[in-house]
């Protein structure tokens, strides 16, 4: 059986996806300043929900040289197909990140979404406009065959990104990720490339069109 690759498959940091209000692009070095004063500012949103980070790493919200290092990181894992980090962007204004994460080809050929917004911009359905975006760009450009999203329980802001979209969940992963320094449960929420192709045209149409002026 052939396994395939991308079909076409975007390198580098030029790669930018465009939904009717958001623009998702890579985060450059000059994004330092709107990302460190959105994560800074939004600390006690979301660190509860993310790994910690190591003491003896420089934190990239305050330290320059460290989200300049994290930004060629991203790049590398780009070029090896590895992963797609995009910011999101509302107008000119950075209002968080969505990543599709951990891409294995062969006859996996699957991937991870995870993604966090500035709690200013929650409650609007940018991420979930966002969501359909990678998607959009996973299994039509990428030719990914599924998309899975891990979340904490009781992280209700991020199940409602997911439960707006109508994916489907698949059940619960016990002690999934070391989240703030505990091993959590994670729901499993998915979908494949054949359920994309089913409904492309309705979640295109509410999330991607612009609404008439």
């Amino acid at each position: 059986m052939m396994m395939r690759g991308p079909r076409s498959s975007p390198r580098g940091s030029h790669l930018t996806l465009r939904g009717s209000r958001v623009l998702l692009r890579p985060l450059h070095d000059s994004d330092f300043g709107a990302w460190s004063e959105i994560r800074r500012r939004n600390a006690d949103w979301l660190l509860p929900w993310e790994p910690l980070r190591p003491p003896y790493l420089p934190d990239p919200a305050i330290d320059r040289g460290a989200f300049v290092t994290r930004c060629r990181a991203r790049e590398r894992e780009t070029i090896a197909d590895h992963a797609y980090p995009f910011g999101i962007f509302i107008g000119d204004a950075l209002a968080g990140e969505i990543n599709l994460n951990n891409i294995v080809r062969g006859a996996l050929q699957t991937g991870t979404v995870g993604y966090w917004i500035d709690q200013a911009r929650a409650g609007n359905a940018f991420m979930s406009e966002s969501l359909v975006l990678v998607a959009a760009f996973a299994f039509d450009r990428l030719d990914l065959h599924r998309l899975e999203i891990c979340i904490v329980p009781r992280n209700v802001n991020s199940r409602r990104v997911v439960e707006k979209l109508g994916l489907r969940l698949e059940g619960t992963a016990e002690r999934y990720l070391q989240i703030a320094g505990i091993w959590e449960d994670h729901l499993r929420y998915a979908i494949t490339v054949e359920e994309w192709r089913e409904r492309r045209d309705e979640l295109t149409a509410r999330w991607l069109v612009p609404e008439p002026s």
